[in-house]
C-alpha cells in the first residue's frame, strides 16, 4: 500500500503472467499432471467491489484463461493439500510464495523432505527464447520507446528539468499505447549521470552538462530498455566528445559481436578490454591499478537478458551461448563522480549508450536502431530550430536511415 487505503499500481509477476495470462492480483495457479491447469481465484468482497471494481472469478478462470478447473480462494485449504499429497514432487515460485499455501501441512512436509524446488529454472528456460509473437511485441515496445525518447530529446532543448524530461517520456509512451514504464526513468543531468540507477529526477540541467536517460516501457507484458546521452544545449565539449566516441565505438563493436554461439560474458570481456584501452589513452586510467580503477568507473556488465522483466531470466547464466530468439542489451558506459581522482576535466561525466538486440539465425537485429546515437545526428536534431525549411528533407532521410 502507498498509504493507508491507497494501493500502489500492481504489476503481475512475470512467471505467473507467462503461464496464465492473468493480470489480476491475489490468485494462485496449480499445474499438475493429475489435475491439469487449476486456478484459485480471489474471493469477491462486496466492499472491495464498491471501491475498486469487479474482479475476475472462477467463471473468468474457465472462460477467459481456459483453466481446466477453478475454485474460490477460500477453498484452497480443502483442495490443495490433496493435490500436494498426490504429487511426486513440488515446484513453486519462491519469490511470490504466499502463506496461504506455504503454511499448509502438506507443503511443510514436502519441504522438510527436500521435496520442494524453485520453478524459475523451468519458467526462465521457457521465457529465455522469444516466440515470433513475443518478438513482435518487443519490436513494438522498442519502437514506442525510441519514438518517445526522440521527442524527449527535442523537448530537452527548451526544458532542462530532469522531472519534466521524465514526465515527457512517460507521456509520449502512454500516448503511443504503452501501459507503464519498464522502470522508473533515469534522467541524470551532469554529475547525476554518473549515478547508475539515479532516480530522484529533481535537478535542473546546466547548459554545459550532458543528460543521460535510461528508459523503457511495457507493452502487454513485454519491456524495452535503452539509454542515450546528449547535451541539451546542442553542443558537446571536446572532452565530452572524446569520452562519448569511446563509448559509442564500444557499443557498435559489441553489437557486431551479437550472434548465436557467443555469450554475454564473452562480449563483456571484450568490452572491458576496449574501454580499458581507451580510458588509458585518455589519461583516465593509470597503469598498475587498471582493474580496480576500471571497476570504479564502470561496475556494470555489458548487458543483460530482456523480456517480461528488465533483468530477464535471472536463473540463466550470462556465460550461456546465445541462441536465436534471445533478446539482450548492449550498454557500455563510464561513470566518473566529482570525487574521482581522474583529470579534472572529466570529473562529473556519466555516459551510457544502450541498445536492445535480438539474436537471429544469421546474426542480430537492433530493436532500438531508430534512436539516433551518432554525434552528428544528435547535434543535427538539437539544432534544427535554426535550419531552413528545405532541410526538412535531410531530416526525413536521417530518420529513414536510422529506421533501416
Amino acid at each position: 500500500m502507498m498509504t493507508d487505503v491507497v494501493p500502489y499500481s500492481f504489476r503481475q509477476d512475470a512467471d505467473y503472467l507467462y503461464l496464465t495470462g492473468c493480470l489480476q492480483p491475489g490468485g494462485i495457479t496449480v499445474l499438475s499432471k493429475d489435475f491439469g491447469f487449476c486456478m484459485f481465484m480471489p474471493d469477491t468482497d462486496p466492499h472491495d467491489v464498491v471501491w475498486q471494481g469487479k474482479t475476475a472469478g472462477i467463471e473468468a478462470a474457465l472462460e477467459v484463461f481456459k483453466a481446466d478447473r477453478a475454485f474460490p480462494m477460500h477453498k484452497i485449504h480443502e483442495i490443495l493439500p490433496d493435490m500436494m499429497r498426490k504429487s511426486s514432487g513440488l515446484l513453486h515460485n519462491v519469490k511470490t510464495a504466499l502463506p496461504s499455501y506455504t503454511r499448509l501441512e502438506a507443503f511443510c512436509t514436502a519441504t522438510s523432505n527436500d521435496g520442494v524446488k524453485d520453478i524459475s529454472s523451468y519458467t526462465h528456460e521457457l521465457r529465455w527464447k522469444k516466440s515470433a509473437s513475443e518478438v513482435k511485441l518487443m519490436r513494438e515496445s522498442a519502437s514506442i520507446a525510441c519514438q518517445s525518447l526522440l521527442q524527449t530529446m527535442i523537448f530537452s532543448k527548451t526544458h532542462r528539468e530532469e522531472s519534466k524530461l521524465s514526465a515527457k517520456f512517460e507521456y509520449e509512451c502512454k500516448m503511443r499505447g504503452a501501459q507503464r514504464m519498464a522502470f522508473n526513468p533515469v534522467v541524470g543531468g551532469g554529475e547525476n549521470g554518473s549515478v547508475i540507477h539515479y532516480s530522484r529526477n529533481d535537478q535542473i540541467i546546466r547548459d554545459e552538462d550532458l543528460v543521460l536517460m535510461d528508459v523503457g516501457c511495457e507493452l502487454h507484458g513485454y519491456l524495452s530498455d535503452l539509454t542515450r546521452t546528449w547535451p541539451p544545449c546542442g553542443a558537446f565539449s571536446s572532452d565530452q566528445v572524446a569520452l562519448y566516441e569511446l563509448i559509442l565505438e564500444t557499443n557498435k563493436e559489441c553489437v557486431k559481436l551479437c550472434r548465436p554461439g557467443i555469450s554475454i560474458q564473452q562480449i563483456h570481456n571484450i568490452s572491458v578490454q576496449m574501454l580499458s584501452k581507451g580510458l588509458k589513452e585518455l589519461g583516465i586510467l593509470k597503469d598498475g591499478r587498471t582493474a580496480r580503477s576500471y571497476h570504479q568507473l564502470n561496475p556494470t556488465s555489458i548487458g543483460h537478458y530482456l523480456g517480461m522483466d528488465v533483468h530477464d531470466c535471472s536463473s540463466v547464466s550470462n556465460s550461456r551461448p546465445l541462441e536465436p530468439g534471445v533478446v539482450i542489451t548492449i550498454e557500455p558506459g563510464v561513470y566518473i563522480p566529482l570525487s574521482s581522482g581522474v583529470p579534472e576535466r572529466y570529473r562529473g561525466i556519466g555516459i551510457r549508450i544502450e541498445d536492445e538486440v535480438l539474436i537471429t539465425d544469421i546474426g542480430h537485429e537492433v530493436l532500438t536502431g531508430s534512436m539516433p546515437k551518432e554525434i552528428s545526428h544528435i547535434k543535427y536534431i538539437l539544432n534544427l530550430e535554426n535550419k531552413p525549411m528545405e532541410e526538412a528533407d535531410d531530416l526525413r532521410e536521417l530518420k529513414s536511415a536510422e529506421l533501416e
